[in-house]
């Protein structure tokens, strides 16, 4: 049995005709949509972009895989030399940070200041209430306000606001925050992105330069802070064998001034007694204080060096909004939609 196959054929000349005959509806509605999407697009206020590139060292980069397996893996996208890492924390997680409420509260106390210089406050304080907003949004937030039940804001043990107990507003406001951040880590180089959206130009630029530098401070912590208890831990043992030395050695010297024409051969065995004791703490001290010292230098070892290869600028243009590609984007959806109505007939009937 064979299949009868209707071919049906496009008639273009109908549906030019269809749509002519609509030519009114697309005079009228064509107008009115470019004027209201110019209307609405010009209340959005222009935002700026600015964006940097950083390259730690990575741990363990001494030691790393090279040669031939390198380059072959390399070419796979995939970096030998973050794979052998001894950090606990991949470098890949970097970006998580800016899911962190702690790390988020800290770049909210950075000083920024506007490019005419109307605006020089906290980050928070000018996310909170120095931010343009449409006249819309400017309604509904008031409204919020006025509904939303006054809550004070938190404080932790040291006084300050505690970024995992937060109240609705800070929780907004720290929101916004992690939305105009981004952090980015390229799998292959190993090189951190830092990318920051703001209403001002300059604001851009320092808030990315604050969120380098505290990256610059976590990393930094999180990789010398083992050598850093190490060394405080070695630095309070050699303090406790100074003074067991200092305490051994003047009790030796009072005995020995004491005692210094005895002939009693027992008063020779406690001062030779007392002698070597004094000796045995000289030389856990000195021990001590070369272990503390080694881990001091490990600290300065295990600090790590940073390149910028990117340094973040000033943004000359706004990144957005696209206001003509807006209006012309809506007014192509009306002429499709218009055209679509004008055949609504042939559609159902096909």
């Amino acid at each position: 049995m064979e299949d009868n196959k209707e071919l049906k054929v496009i008639d273009l000349g109908l549906i030019i005709k269809r749509i002519w005959a609509r030519k009114k509806l697309f005079l009228i509605v064509i107008p009115i949509v470019f004027l209201l999407s110019c209307a609405y697009i010009l209340c959005i206020p222009r935002y700026y972009t600015s964006s940097l590139s950083l390259a730690p060292e990575m741990a363990g980069s001494g030691s790393g895989m090279g040669g031939t397996l390198g380059s072959l893996a390399s070419s796979f996208g995939i970096d030998l030399g973050n794979m052998e890492t001894t950090d606990a924390i991949n470098p890949l997680l970097y970006p998580d940070l800016m899911d962190d409420n702690g790390f988020v509260m800290g770049l909210s106390k950075v000083r920024v200041k506007s490019m005419d210089g109307a605006i020089d406050c906290s980050y928070y304080e000018y996310i909170d209430k120095k931010q343009e907003m449409p006249w819309w949004g400017e309604t509904v937030a008031k409204i919020k306000g006025w509904l939303a039940p006054k809550a004070e804001p938190r404080k932790g043990a040291d006084g300050e606001s505690n970024p995992y107990f937060l109240t609705k507003k800070q929780d907004d406001v720290i929101s916004s925050i992690k939305n105009n951040i981004a952090i980015a880590v390229d799998k292959k180089t190993g090189v951190i992105s830092i990318s920051v959206e703001a209403q001002d130009p300059l604001i851009c630029k320092s808030v990315a330069d604050s969120v380098k530098e505290r990256l610059q401070i976590f990393i930094t912590n999180y990789r010398t802070n083992k050598a850093r208890i190490d060394a405080e831990y070695y630095k309070k043992l050699a303090d406790n064998a100074k003074k067991d030395y200092e305490k051994s050695r003047r009790k030796y010297g009072s005995y020995a001034d004491a005692n210094t024409d005895v002939v009693l051969e027992s008063l020779k065995a406690e001062q030779n007694d007392l002698e070597n004791d004094m000796q045995l703490k000289y030389n856990t001290y000195t021990s001590l204080t070369t272990q503390y010292q080694a881990a001091a230098a490990k600290i300065q070892e295990r600090t790590p060096a940073f390149t910028l290869i990117k340094g973040a600028s000033v943004p000359v243009k706004p990144a957005g909004p696209k206001r003509m590609v807006f209006v012309l984007g809506m007014c192509f959806l009306a002429i499709i939609v218009l055209s679509l109505y004008s055949l609504k007939d042939i559609l159902i009937k096909d």
